[in-house]
């Protein structure tokens, strides 16, 4: 069965990863996001307590 061999696929993974790591990692961090996010202003929202008809 050679799917349990682990020899070839480990290897193919740890060369995957590390391509992935060192040479796309920093081609997708590169680029810049078209929207960036915008700080919201704190405004405190006043809140009237509920007014309860049977108490």
């Amino acid at each position: 069965m050679p799917q349990l061999n682990l020899d070839p696929w480990f290897l193919i993974l740890s060369f995957t990863w590390l391509v992935y790591i060192v040479v796309l990692q920093p081609k997708i961090s590169s680029h810049l996001s078209m929207n960036n996010p915008t700080n919201k202003n704190n405004t405190t929202v006043n809140t009237n307590p509920w007014t309860w008809p049977w108490t």
